[in-house]
């Protein structure tokens, strides 16, 4: 299922849609934004009457506070208000909020009031928040932290950037987080997806109508879709099925061979030739005994003529390759001889293939702009092309610090797109997929901590050159491979624990990947329990 993530000011713009265009009140769409509040805590927490303790500021986000603390008063709840931050100052749809409570008889604090709470409700920050937080605001949050009482945050965390999953000085470590409409990128980008405790999306009268011409650029996929999967043809045969041709494994990183082989019969291509060192042929053998295998060797015999000889044979079998193939990877395990940064330029220069640069494909590409000009400059500008880099590899080929390209992971990325002219797929905690000229830009959110492990980068270039196999378009095959990798890592985890899991693990998950996709629940207890978390993240109108 597509859900989109949208910024502060995509969402301040929809909100302005609804109200302007489709005429719904800005305090019926707070009401509603209460009641659904409300809905969620009473889900969590039960319908007990409890003490609640209601933190408020000065904005919209403040009058959504006050209007959950007086549903959840005519509960019956004991409720108590501050409201942080000059009354002057609040927004008219809050003055409203107050003047409501004082038609109640309710008493509105000015400080944080000490005592024993069950729940606490956080909104003294909206998704407006550019700064850091600090004064009386830093104190309630900190306040807030301290308590053991559970904390329900409106929106999003006090203290976390809308945008970029920020730390604002400092912010609430909520237990829940209930948003409106959309999930916001600070969300799910770190560390905010760690603050934002359980994620409820809740409709309450701003939904896709609302983008009117203006759709958000980033959207992320939850749940089941066999639409990301490619078809199979009951009448096809291993030819229909698409041919990969994988240049991975110098001598010694056979395992960068091994991985990246398996994982693209595993997504389901219908063939594979491995071209690697002659070395890696029995183990090659051992592990992916359907592969095709086209080896070369590094080793001289002292007779410059005869390697020559041998070096151009195996030259023309490459292109021989490449003429059967109908996708191409490079990288995993080459290394940075003088033959993988011909074999890189071969691949960019000489064929039209969809292909993936990966690992030391993308370290060749750092240090040689000529190959760089190469991609930016190339005819066929519709032609497939798809990097893969971790952060590291990613900041070489843009020219930054590791920190700078973590900052910049919803930036940097375009503009890298933008210059090459290629598909990037920059992998983090969170990694994003951008293509050049793209409207929109996923990120995405499946995986776990366990997948930081030597090999899972060559499976995920393995699943993605497998989809472009099966003729997938680029977009829909580097979206396709990171998300289904992911729900591979997260089922391997369940498995194995995050810290037992290896990149094999992952290799071996994507068999249930595939059950899940096809929609075919019920296969184990474990395909069950991944399916619940994963319903828990759908929004709910």
């Amino acid at each position: 299922m597509k859900q989109y993530l949208v910024t502060a000011s995509e969402m301040k713009q929809y909100d302005y849609n609804t109200i302007e265009k489709y005429h719904i009140p800005a305090l019926v769409l707070m009401e509603r934004a209460a009641l659904v509040t409300v809905e969620e805590i009473q889900r969590v927490w039960g319908n007990i009457p409890g003490r609640i303790l209601v933190v408020s500021g000065c904005g919209n986000n403040g009058g959504d506070g006050l209007a959950i603390g007086r549903l959840l008063l005519l509960e019956g709840c004991d409720v108590t208000f501050v409201l942080l931050g000059n009354r002057e100052n609040c927004t008219e749809e809050t003055k409203r909020q107050i003047d409501i409570l004082m038609e109640y008889k309710v008493q509105i604090f000015s400080t944080m009031q000490n005592g024993e709470y069950d729940i606490v409700i956080d909104a003294v920050f909206g998704v407006g928040l550019s700064r850091d937080v600090e004064g009386i605001y830093l104190d309630a949050i900190k306040w807030m932290n301290r308590t053991n009482a559970h904390v329900c945050s409106v929106d999003i965390p006090s203290g976390i950037h809308a945008d970029t999953g920020e730390i604002m000085g400092d912010a609430v470590y909520a237990d829940m987080t209930v948003t409106y409409g959309f999930r916001k990128l600070g969300h799910v980008l770190y560390p905010g997806t760690i603050y934002s405790g359980e994620l409820v999306c809740r409709r309450m009268g701003i939904d896709e109508h609302s983008f009117l011409d203006t759709k958000p650029f980033w959207y992320t996929h939850v749940g089941y879709d066999s639409r990301l999967l490619p078809p199979r043809r009951p009448d096809g045969n291993k030819g229909s099925f698409g041919k990969a041709l994988l240049i991975v494994g110098e001598h010694c990183t056979a395992g960068a061979a091994m991985m990246a082989a398996k994982s693209t019969f595993r997504i389901g291509a219908g063939m594979v030739k491995v071209v690697t060192a002659v070395e890696n042929r029995e183990s090659l053998l051992q592990f992916v005994p359907e592969a095709m295998l086209l080896t070369y060797t590094d080793s001289t015999t002292g007779e410059a003529e005869e390697d020559n000889v041998r070096h151009g044979k195996f030259m023309q079998e490459l292109k021989a390759a490449e003429s059967w193939a109908d996708s191409i990877l490079i990288g995993p395990g080459i290394g940075m001889g003088e033959r993988a940064h011909e074999m890189l330029r071969f691949c960019i220069e000489e064929s039209s293939l969809p292909l993936v640069i990966d690992a030391d494909g993308l370290n060749h590409l750092a240090k040689d702009m000529q190959l760089q000009e190469l991609l930016t400059d190339r005819k066929e500008q519709d032609r497939i092309v798809i990097l893969t880099p971790h952060l590291g590899e990613f900041a070489r080929l843009y020219g930054c610090s590791v920190a700078q390209a973590k900052e910049g992971l919803t930036d940097y990325p375009r503009q890298l797109s933008e210059k090459l002219h290629c598909i990037i797929v920059c992998k983090d905690a969170r990694s994003v997929v951008v293509c050049p000229g793209g409207e929109q830009g996923y990120l995405n959110t499946t995986g776990n901590a366990g997948m930081a492990t030597a090999g899972s980068g060559d499976v995920l270039a393995g699943m993605i050159t497998g989809l472009l196999a099966q003729r997938m378009t680029g977009d829909e095959a580097a979206v396709a491979g990171v998300y289904l990798h992911g729900i591979a890592g997260n089922l391997a985890a369940e498995k194995e624990t995050e810290t037992f899991m290896t990149a094999t693990d992952i290799i071996d998950s994507i068999k249930d990947v595939i059950l899940l996709q096809q929609n075919r629940i019920g296969q184990s207890g474990l395909e069950k329990r991944y399916h619940e978390k994963l319903s828990k993240s759908l929004c709910r109108d």
